[in-house]
């Protein structure tokens, strides 16, 4: 009961701390998410998205293992343009970069 607690505690705060704004750039990664499972909603029922789950649980490790030296290097650049686009974003809203820096201290 004590680690369920725990964990339930760790799962409200995180969700407070998203829905109420505290970190500009998760909720705002919240929201793009949200709003991106809005479309896959109005396409898909949930037993086709369970299909498709399966499908993918049983076939993406496979492909994973085969192609690992592409995936890594195409992950590689998504993450290096994702972090750039990221850094921008902080650079230009106020008060984000004061608080990294806060935190590194």
């Amino acid at each position: 009961v004590n680690a369920a607690m725990v964990h339930t505690n760790r799962a409200l705060k995180l969700i407070i701390r998203l829905f109420l704004v505290e970190d500009l750039v998760d909720s705002l990664k919240l929201n793009v998410f949200v709003w991106l499972m809005t479309y896959v909603g109005a396409v898909f029922n949930g037993i086709t998205l369970l299909i498709l789950a399966e499908l993918l649980i049983f076939s993406v490790p496979i492909d994973c293992e085969k192609y690992k030296t592409q995936i890594d290097h195409y992950v590689g650049i998504a993450r290096d343009q994702t972090k750039s686009i990221v850094e921008k974003i902080q650079a230009k809203l106020p008060g984000i970069e004061k608080k990294k820096k806060k935190e590194l201290s």
